[in-house]
């Protein structure tokens, strides 16, 4: 333990900060010399995962075996959208600025992860120390993102190749558990459902039968995925003959299409709210359907019954842990990862709310 001048202190503790007094100190008056509550950091680990949100959602099924690998382990982990990350499981979170980057260059960590293969993820690995690296580096002669290693190769090339990204049969989350040397065992995601904030949700329904929300965007991106408003309103009618209760969920892009169909169907929707609050209302719900959007990630983070309309992405890329059903067009699609349709018409306009319907009922009993 390093003296300064004759106090001991324990930067290796992970209450230490070294530039405030750490939790210990402040709320109960202890120093380093005696501290009861020391926990000295084993290993420092760092993962890089930048965006998008879903994705670094469906990444934190990775803290789960950290934690069991590496007992004692400091985890950093480097985003965009620090709100999104569990607050209670990560030492520390930070945002990816140029004050992060420039901090993160001047340590050293055990091991570092980088699953983004954005330029400046990739040359953040090549410049911070460490034994031990997953994931994908920087070319310094051409610029190009790379494999830090073998185990990177099957992620890698399924995203430069569209042939092998058809052909792949393994979900995301085996990826990347394998890419970081780990066989995944079924971890469940890391995340916070912020019940603990008091949101009063006592607009939605409570005399009916189990609520399914219903998430309507898909984003402008992909906007192949869109299911039309004639869909919605079918499926809704559908719902709500049958003893649900369905609820319209989604962002600002998605508010008009909302309020046309609380108008037309009599739904509940409650509005648009800020991330947190909009996690939270999902969690009230007893199934979700969706498309390949953010909100399917948050639902099967919350473990809910998911029932995913897929059209334009590999199916086998999705891991519903057993809950929900995911549900394709009665045609096959012909437009991997296009955000117009060959054909003029999307595919997804082929897939009929009766379809949908089914998969609620067998994935959401109507108690």
């Amino acid at each position: 333990m390093p003296d300064l001048n004759g106090l001991p202190v324990h930067p290796d503790c992970r209450h230490f900060r070294g530039d405030l007094p750490c939790r210990p100190n402040k709320t109960n008056g202890y120093t380093c010399a005696d501290c009861p509550v020391y926990a000295p950091v084993t290993s420092r680990i760092l993962i890089i995962k930048l965006g998008a949100i879903g994705d670094v959602i469906r990444t934190t099924p990775l803290l789960r075996r950290l934690r069991q690998e590496r007992p004692g382990c400091f985890i950093t982990w480097l985003t965009l959208t620090p709100a999104i990350l569990p607050q209670h499981a990560i030492e520390e979170i930070l945002k990816f600025d140029f004050a992060s980057a420039l901090q993160l260059q001047a340590r050293e960590f055990d091991i570092v992860i980088n699953l983004d293969k954005e330029k400046e993820a990739c040359a953040l690995l090549n410049t911070i120390k460490a034994p031990e690296k997953f994931g994908y580096a920087l070319r310094p002669a051409d610029g190009v993102p790379w494999p830090v290693n073998e185990l990177a190769s099957h992620k890698y090339l399924t995203g430069v190749f569209d042939q092998l990204s058809l052909a792949n049969t393994k979900p995301y989350v085996q990826e990347i558990f394998e890419l970081c040397g780990f066989d995944f065992r079924g971890e469940e995601y890391v995340f916070d459902t912020h019940d603990d904030k008091g949101y009063d949700w006592s607009r939605l329904p409570t005399d009916a039968g189990p609520r399914i929300g219903l998430n309507t965007g898909c984003g402008d991106r992909w906007t192949t995925r869109l299911w039309s408003t004639e869909k919605w309103t079918t499926l809704i009618t559908q719902l709500q003959a049958a003893g649900y209760a369905p609820v319209l969920l989604g962002g600002e892009a998605e508010d008009a299409r909302n309020r046309e169909l609380h108008a037309a169907t009599g739904a509940a929707y409650l509005g648009t709210f800020p991330l947190p609050q909009f996690i939270n209302l999902m969690h009230q719900m007893q199934g979700i359907v969706t498309q390949v959007t953010m909100g399917m990630h948050i639902s099967i983070a919350l473990q809910k019954p998911t029932i995913l309309m897929n059209n334009i992405f590999n199916p086998h890329e999705f891991d519903l842990y057993g809950r929900g059903q995911l549900v394709q067009p009665n045609r096959p699609c012909v437009c991997f990862y296009r955000g117009t349709c060959k054909l003029g018409t999307s595919c997804m306009e082929d897939l009929p709310a009766e379809k949908v319907f089914e998969a609620v009922k067998a994935s959401v009993a109507n108690i």
